[in-house]
């Protein structure tokens, strides 16, 4: 009958606008490891597109003979303070995750301090512009390091990289030998950046990508 419908209707009603909140499906991407690292690829990739153009245009800045292309001086002992990349490419690969990680953190950390010295010296206005841009995507790179290392439960390395020398203590005896350093600096750099990318290539590969989960938030209805 009437009556007894709109009863029904009205128990509905009733009922609706007093049910306590409900939950509700909400769909999110939770950003893990494996977005972490493949930031960090990119990075990589990004600085050794930078340093070609910067080398190149730094080596033009020493002139003759660094700024040939034949160029290829052995390393001197008194430039070892620069951490060298020249290690067995299997011995690398032997390592594990964490020691490799390490390595790379500490060494771009090293690195970035050579650069901003090198910043200081520069005597141009637009190389050292270049050189504070690399050296501020630097400076991401070994925060971003750091972020993959947290991510996958390693610890970070401890004890501050340090400058390079000691405030005003003389960089190398002649002018010959500075641009040696800033030579050997550069290279070094490339090859890590170079070698980092293959690192971080590889362990993009064995980290899954970031996981799509369901979450149940209380909503009211």
């Amino acid at each position: 009958s009437t009556g007894d419908s709109w009863g029904i209707f009205t128990f509905l009603c009733a009922a609706l606008c007093n049910l306590p909140a409900l939950p509700a499906l909400n769909c999110s991407e939770e950003l893990g490891a494996g977005q972490s690292i493949q930031q960090t690829y990119d990075l990589t990739r990004y600085l050794e597109h930078q340093l070609r153009t910067l080398a190149g245009t730094y080596l033009n800045y020493l002139g003759p003979p660094f700024n040939e292309p034949d160029f290829n001086p052995p390393r001197l002992a008194r430039v070892e303070r620069v951490p060298s990349a020249t290690v067995d490419l299997d011995l690398w690969r032997g390592l594990t995750d964490n020691a490799r990680l390490a390595a790379n953190y500490r060494a771009y950390s090293r690195l970035l301090c050579y650069l901003r010295v090198l910043d200081g010296q520069v005597g141009t206005a637009e190389l050292r512009h270049r050189l504070a841009h690399f050296c501020a995507s630097l400076q991401g790179l070994v925060l971003s390091i750091g972020g993959v290392m947290s991510s996958l439960g390693y610890p970070l390395p401890t004890g501050p990289a340090g400058p390079p020398a000691p405030p005003g203590a003389p960089v190398a005896p002649n002018d010959f030998l500075k641009k040696m350093d800033d030579f050997w600096l550069l290279k070094e750099l490339q090859t890590w950046l170079w070698r980092s990318a293959k690192d971080f290539n590889r362990l993009k590969k064995k980290v899954p990508p970031a996981v799509v989960t369901l979450r149940l938030e209380a909503r009211g209805f």
